[in-house]
Parts: structure tokens; C-alpha cells; sequence
């Protein structure tokens, strides 16, 4: 056999994917479509947001939490996760998972009763990013 390596244009890529997902089907038996993309307003500023989508396994995932930093330690935050936690369990979301890096957000989610479940260090670029969910 002759394999190369090739670069794929964008029709290659679509099939690939294509490809991938028919063979999840095989494993994923069922899908539940939504997502979350709110935000918190200080008079006419957006001063926070968050970002989730349902994925397999009735899983939602976390993408982004963020606070502005003049705003932090006012429990916006915690305003933001219960909020989604309440959205996930109303689309039949039997967990949520969330990454983070070792300067944002650990114990914020540990004190909101996230598991931390794993987690690696770059100890040459100077991070490590920690993996969390919580069971609904």
C-alpha cells in the first residue's frame, strides 16, 4: 500500500466529518439539539456572558463563562452558571462539563459543586487546564 498525507480542501473536510459522525451514530443512539448564549447587562454594558451547547450522551457543555474584571466577586458569575445549570435541565441535560485554566476559574467551580475530573500541566509554557462536570 502506498498511504501519503494530504492537505484537505474543504469538500474532503465535510466528508471526513460526514464520515465521523455516521460512525458515532453507531454509539450515539439519540441526539438532544440546544444551546445557551446569555449574557448580563449593567444598565446599557454587557458586562457578562456564557456559551453552552447540548452534545452526546445528553451532556451540555460549557464553552465560555466570562466577567468582566470590574465586576467579579459580585456572584454575576454564580448568577450565570445557575442560570445555565436551570436552561440544561430543562433540555434534558443529565450532566455538564466545563474546562478551565489554572488562572480563571478552579475554585469558582468547585465552590458551585463541579467535580474536578482530570487535568494536565505545561510546565514549559507555564499552564494547565482542569476538566469539570457536575451531574444534574
Amino acid at each position: 500500500m502506498n498511504f501519503k498525507v494530504i492537505e484537505l480542501n474543504d469538500l474532503q473536510l465535510e466528508d471526513i466529518e460526514n464520515r465521523l459522525e455516521q460512525y458515532d451514530k453507531n454509539h450515539i443512539t439519540y441526539e438532544i439539539p440546544g444551546s445557551i448564549k446569555i449574557g448580563v447587562m449593567n444598565e446599557d454594558k454587557l458586562i457578562a456572558g456564557a456559551d453552552a451547547c447540548m452534545t452526546a450522551f445528553k451532556i451540555l457543555y460549557v464553552s465560555t463563562v466570562f466577567v468582566d474584571e470590574d465586576y467579579r466577586n459580585n456572584k454575576i458569575g454564580t448568577i450565570l452558571i445557575k442560570e445555565i445549570e436551570e436552561r440544561a435541565e430543562l433540555f434534558g441535560a443529565n450532566m455538564i462539563r466545563l474546562d478551565t485554566f489554572n488562572w480563571q476559574g478552579r475554585d469558582f467551580y468547585r465552590s458551585l459543586g463541579y467535580e474536578e475530573v482530570g487535568f494536565y500541566e505545561n510546565k514549559e509554557d507555564g499552564f494547565s487546564e482542569h476538566f469539570f462536570l457536575k451531574r444534574l
